[in-house]
């Protein structure tokens, strides 16, 4: 339970997103100031030059109390990542507020970005089950910032809503990153709770105390300024449940994409509201179909990022949607997001019976439940990885799949499309029900030698303790030849119950 507020916000109006439901699958990208391009991740908190990996796992017992939840990070090097140059940071960690409590889910979802503007990237953990006072999962944030030494506890901050805690608000349920406007020269973050979005600014200081650092926020409300192309009617409700951001009209400024499912008489069907970033204003443009899962980079290699929205499960209508899950592409252009017939259209659709996919559509796999956007095998086009943590295998439900789309000039192909479950040859550990193998799915460059691997989480392994699978990438793409797994206990955090992987920073 915390006693007190550590950052000084003032509250002005934006956006509001509307909806009852409670977040799940949260996901989080990270945007570069100024270049939001899947190949520029802002995820370096030592200034090395090598990207970090931020993993959450909100089971973990910490300090005897369940569910507290701990965040691990993985500091990047020539060599990539391994299990020595490591971190783990909990509300228990020294100078990092609050405490661990009994279900504050702290790592339920993360993001990065140089708040500050400092150099030093920082992290970004949501705690949304946190209880403020008497009032139950209000949730919040906790700041960690970057440093020559990495991410450090001391003069960490924390961050809760400007409308103050409500009961079930869940408040840091899913966060992006990036410089939207040219107000600031950090990145701007963006943070979900129940029902609404707010945007926070952290000013730079002349001062290395990151404690003197004040927090400047933006209430987003129904007020959001509209570009002077946007239609006249309001966008539908939504229930947001993740954000991405990338920079889709090219303008070296962010765009921001908020996904969720709709709500009223058509209800569950995945829709996305997008902003567009500009030096004075980010713009609410349009709605899209697709959603709730988003992610983005350049597929077809022009210089625009591409938009890719996950959509797992949706009521099956008989027409456009399918209940085994499918995934939606919008190329980036001038005017942002383009559909098959250009912008205001809907995208293309996959799914596991478009040609090349491998597997079959079933209902309940949860194919697109999280995707990530990058380049593996050095071509210049961005590939698609696919999470399908509810895939069959066999009579094992929901041992999980992963699957990779490559990336092509004329945006993704089935052709030579890559998929492993744990039963596949030369990857570690064995297929079992409820492994949920891909329930997170992220492309990294942790050694930055331009071609990403990819990590795999499967947060249910060995009954929810959780493990990561690296795939490591070479000039012929993605191959499970040496990969390996991993846990928070690999780590030194505890593992038992710990849902490692349940996030994992872009």
């Amino acid at each position: 339970m915390r006693k007190h507020r550590i950052v000084a916000v003032t509250a002005a109006t934006f956006l509001l997103v509307t909806g009852a439901g409670i977040l799940t699958a949260p996901t989080a990208h990270a945007g570069v100031p100024g270049s939001t391009h899947a190949a520029d991740r802002n995820c370096d908190f030592n200034g090395d030059g090598y990207d970090d990996v931020l993993v959450g796992a909100p089971g973990a017992t910490v300090g005897g109390q369940r569910g507290a939840g701990l965040v691990t990070v993985q500091y990047g090097s020539s060599r990539g990542i391994g299990t020595s140059r490591a971190a783990v940071f909990s509300q228990n960690t020294a100078g990092v507020p609050g405490a661990a409590e009994t279900g504050d889910a702290f790592g339920k979802a993360v993001a990065t970005g140089d708040l500050d503007g400092d150099g030093y990237d920082d992290a970004i953990v949501g705690a949304p089950g946190e209880d403020i006072g008497t009032i139950a999962d209000a949730g919040g944030a906790v700041i960690l910032w970057g440093s020559p030494k990495g991410l450090v506890g001391s003069r960490s901050q924390w961050l809760d809503s400007l409308l103050g805690p409500a009961a079930g608000g869940r408040f840091g349920s899913a966060f992006a990153a990036a410089r939207f406007t040219a107000e600031y020269p950090g990145d701007q973050l963006i943070v979900l709770d129940r029902q609404n979005a707010e945007w926070h600014q952290y000013a730079s200081t002349p001062r290395p105390d990151a404690a003197a650092r004040q927090s400047r926020a933006v209430r987003l409300t129904q007020g959001a300024p509209h570009s002077p192309t946007a239609a006249d009617d309001p966008p539908r409700d939504i229930v947001a449940k993740s954000v991405t951001t990338g920079d889709y009209d090219n303008n070296g400024f962010a765009d921001l994409v908020i996904g969720g499912v709709t709500t009223g008489a058509e209800p569950g069907y995945g829709w996305s509201w997008y902003f567009s970033g500009h030096a004075d204003a980010l713009y609410l443009e349009r709605e899209m179909r697709g959603g709730p899962v988003a992610a983005s980079g350049d597929i077809n290699g022009d210089g625009y990022d591409d938009l890719v929205t996950g959509e797992p499960h949706s009521p099956d209508d008989g027409g456009e949607t399918t209940t085994g899950g499918m995934v939606g592409v919008y190329l980036g252009s001038p005017a942002g997001p383009a559909g098959v017939e250009g912008p205001g259209t809907p995208p293309r659709w996959w799914t596991q019976d478009s040609p090349g996919v491998p597997g079959a559509s079933e209902r309940g796999d949860g194919w697109g439940s999280d995707l990530s956007v990058a380049d593996t095998n050095g071509d210049g086009y961005a590939d698609v990885a696919i999470g399908a943590p509810e895939e069959d295998i066999g009579t094992l439900a929901d041992a999980g799949m992963v699957t990779v789309l490559r990336g092509t000039r004329a945006g993704p192909t089935g052709s030579g499309a890559l998929w492993w479950t744990q039963d596949s040859a030369s990857v570690p550990g064995v297929v079992e029900r409820a492994d949920r193998f891909g329930g997170q799915v992220r492309l990294v460059d942790p050694n930055r030698d331009g071609r990403f691997g990819l990590l795999a989480a499967a947060p249910g392994e060995n009954t929810d303790d959780g493990h990561v699978w690296v795939f490591s990438a070479g000039t012929g793409g993605l191959t499970a030849v040496g990969s390996w797994t991993y846990s928070a206990g690999s780590l030194g955090g505890p593992a038992v119950d710990a849902r490692f992987g349940a996030a994992i920073d872009e």
